[in-house]
This record gives C-alpha cells, sequence and structure tokens, in this order.
C-alpha cells in the first residue's frame, strides 16, 4: 500500500526578508522620533504663549469692571475669571502676575 502525498507549495516570506523589512521599520523609526520629539516641545510653548494672552484678556476684563488691575493670579480664579487649572501651562509653568502682566516662570 503505498499512500500518495501530495506536497502542496505555499508562497511565504522568507527569514531574509522579514528581517529586511523589520530593518527598514526600524529606521524609520529612528530617523522620525527625534522629530517628533522636537514638535512636542514647540507645541507646549506655543500653547504655553496663547494661554499667557488669554490671562492677559482675563486681566484686562477685570481691570474694565473693577477699575484697577488684579494683584495676583489667585484673585482671577477666585473671581472666576480664570480656572485653577489655567494657573500653569502644559510644559510646567507657573504663570503669575508681575505689575499687570503675566509672567511663565518654571
Amino acid at each position: 500500500m503505498k499512500k500518495n502525498l501530495k506536497v502542496i507549495k505555499t508562497k511565504a516570506f522568507t527569514l531574509i526578508e522579514m528581517l529586511l523589512v523589520l530593518l527598514i521599520i526600524s529606521l524609520l523609526l529612528i530617523l522620525i522620533i527625534p522629530n517628533i520629539a522636537k514638535q512636542s516641545k514647540h507645541i507646549q510653548s506655543t500653547g504655553c504663549e496663547a494661554q499667557i494672552k488669554m490671562v492677559e484678556s482675563q486681566i484686562e476684563a477685570y481691570t474694565l469692571k473693577h477699575n484697577k488691575k488684579p494683584d495676583s493670579i489667585e484673585i482671577l480664579v477666585s473671581e472666576g475669571y480664570i480656572k485653577s487649572n489655567q494657573k500653569q501651562c502644559k510644559n510646567g509653568s507657573t504663570l503669575s502676575i508681575n505689575n499687570g502682566e503675566v509672567v511663565a516662570s518654571s
């Protein structure tokens, strides 16, 4: 009794082809990740600048209502002009008021 075995040929990737694909993907990641980190820092600094402008506009609103500039950023929070989480930028800088100007300090 002789059994006829059929050999089924399937097309597949070889080990070398898979290693080449992984090498190319690794090289692309090595080139892309530093650029993403640089863009993240730029986005955070731009976001902080926008937040400073927003707080400055709230200082103007407070000044128009009370005829004086607020002494501290806590006054703006207590009066409801800004929220307590808006006293700090996403990059970690704390906002404060110095002579009527908003200043971001680390």
